[in-house]
């Protein structure tokens, strides 16, 4: 009896031990540790792509030429996100200047497209695809800004690794494989889209080679030529004939008077830290505005994944999405209230609007006064960082694909609301609200961490819970991305919609049943959604030991590296 109890017992704990799966790494939901080098790091969702950057970097370059490599390789090898037909915006950290610079590269509308037409046309919400949704791609003017300011390559050198693969070809990776697949059944009745992203007449699967020479041409172009080749010469050209042929707007002069704009970050302070992100047009003062209000509560002793946590995280959402809504627009045609949105007085009054043991239905936007994307990150050995975020808009974007260019043009002028009054209503050459955000964390005005997430409306909410993870959790770099994610959908949009029964609540699997059952006793609608927690990369620098962090996100098919 007392030799079958010592069997007992050794077998319950053996179990004990697989079930609580102790690691020497932490967190049982790490994927892996850190990746920490000492004279770059780059961190991408192509692994391909990030030896693109880390082989600019050993070659001389410094993180901007390694990042804008980066982000042509992406182009290429994940259309299902990004290209040269969307828009972008990056965060750098110059180590000359010991200052962050912001780039604003969206696109504006249309200048011969008017409201008028839409209402004489029966248009409620601009459509999500087709020629009338398509901006300004200010991709490739951002590049150059960023090469011209802070590059030490030349462009025709950043760009040949993209050229080289576009040439040659590339084996495709599961995820963006899944992606593609579904674009094209949508997408391939656009004109073009067949030649370019079907070959054989069909999706590519995972480990198929693909190659797009259109594209390694219209790259040369571009390497050659500069900037104005792609907005001013026979690419703008091709462009707006084949914009006019399909019934759409976009014209050469649209193109040719495109700028992209250096504007200041934005930041609040955070338990000591300061959180930067870049001004409306985008959305990350949503995510300062979450981090405002979370700051009056003592997030740390709720603990992780607890239902406590969640409930304020989600109603610091709503009510952060509500001014969202009404506020977040163009500042060239708008007086946005930045100021006062990010004020510690202002998330006081906000705070005060959420119930301790109650999910919130519906939330005023405050009174003042007054679907996929790429995100990628790269510092080098002199200490300069950038963070940066590229995207089509809705995955592969708006279906138009230009005759022999090789990339698809974006949809982002879907997110312009059709309702006069609103600050976000469309008007010829305006900048839509934009989702994509890079985000940068500093202490005592020294660098950090260089961090991105994803995803759509994910991004704020992602943006906010690694903060939080990291800073009232004590997560280390990887396990803060690969931590269970919240994402909560159905809040009042920039395009108009209104949120009128509190939303749908998104757990990703590693939240407890216990927490779901309390969280659906507070009003909370559960439901369960596969993907579309986005997807994270991060760069963090270690100022005693001088050396850089990565994080790569687990969700995605991406590397972090260093040398």
């Amino acid at each position: 009896m007392k030799k079958i109890s010592w069997i007992l017992l050794l077998f319950l704990t053996i179990v004990t031990s697989a079930f609580s799966q102790d690691r020497i790494t932490g967190h049982n939901f790490a994927t892996r540790s850190e990746v920490i080098a000492q004279h770059g790091m780059a961190c991408t969702s192509q692994p391909l792509a990030t030896q693109v950057a880390l082989d600019i970097l050993k070659q001389g370059g410094n993180a901007i030429d390694a990042a804008i490599a980066a982000n042509a390789t992406i182009g290429l090898m994940e259309p299902t996100g990004n290209g040269l037909g969307g828009d972008i915006f990056a965060i750098v950290w110059d180590a000359k200047t010991k200052k962050l610079y912001g780039l604003n590269g969206s696109g504006r509308s249309p200048k011969s497209l008017t409201l008028d037409y839409f209402k004489e046309n029966g248009y409620k919400k601009i459509p999500s695809h087709g020629p009338l949704p398509v901006s300004v791609p200010g991709c490739v003017d951002g590049w150059f800004e960023l090469n011209k300011k802070f590059g030490t390559m030349k462009m025709k050198d950043i760009l040949q690794p993209a050229i080289n693969y576009a040439r040659n070809g590339f084996p495709l990776t599961e995820l963006i494989a899944y992606y593609w697949q579904g674009g094209a059944r949508y997408l391939q009745r656009f004109p073009n889209f067949k030649e370019i992203y079907m070959p054989d007449g069909h999706a590519l699967t995972k480990g198929e080679i693909f190659k797009n020479p259109y594209l390694a041409n219209t790259l040369e172009k571009i390497a050659k030529g500069g900037r104005d080749a792609f907005y001013k010469g026979d690419i703008a050209r091709i462009i707006d004939k084949f914009m006019h042929e399909q019934g759409g707007f976009l014209s050469y002069e649209d193109l040719a008077s495109h700028h992209s704009e250096w504007v200041e970050p934005i930041s609040v302070s955070y338990r000591g830290y300061d959180i930067w992100e870049l001004p409306p047009n985008g959305q990350g003062t949503a995510a300062l505005q979450m981090l405002n209000i979370l700051e009056g509560y003592d997030i740390s002793s709720m603990g992780f994944g607890s239902a406590e946590y969640i409930h304020y995280f989600t109603e610091a959402k709503k009510l952060a999405f509500e001014d969202r809504a009404k506020y977040y627009a163009d500042p060239d045609f708008n007086e946005i209230p930045v100021k006062q949105l990010l004020s510690k007085d202002y998330a006081a009054k906000r705070r005060e609007l959420i119930k301790p043991d109650r999910a919130g239905r519906s939330y005023p936007a405050g009174e003042l006064e007054q679907g996929n994307t790429i995100y990628l990150t790269v510092a080098d050995q002199w200490g300069n960082m950038v963070s940066l975020i590229q995207s089509n808009y809705r995955g592969m974007g708006s279906g138009m694909v230009p005759p022999k260019l090789g990339f698809i043009l974006q949809d982002r002028g879907e997110l312009f609301s059709l309702e006069e009054g609103h600050m976000n209503c469309y008007e010829p050459g305006k900048r839509p609200f934009h989702t994509i955000i890079p985000a940068f964390i500093t202490k005592d005005g020294k660098p950090w961490i260089s961090f991105g997430l994803m995803g759509g409306a994910m991004q704020p909410q992602g943006h906010t819970q690694i903060v939080v993870n990291l800073l009232d959790f004590g997560m280390n770099l990887q396990e803060a991305g690969d931590a269970p994610r919240i994402s909560h959908g159905g809040s009042s949009q920039p395009t108009g919609e209104k949120m009128t029964d509190g939303g749908i609540l998104h757990l990703e699997s590693g939240i407890d049943y216990d927490t779901l059952r309390k969280l659906m006793s507070m009003g909370y609608k559960i439901q369960w959604m596969k993907g579309g927690y986005g997807g994270y990369q991060a760069i963090m620098w270690d100022e005693k030991n001088k050396v850089y962090f990565g994080a790569s996100e687990s969700r995605k098919d991406g590397q972090a590296a260093g040398y």
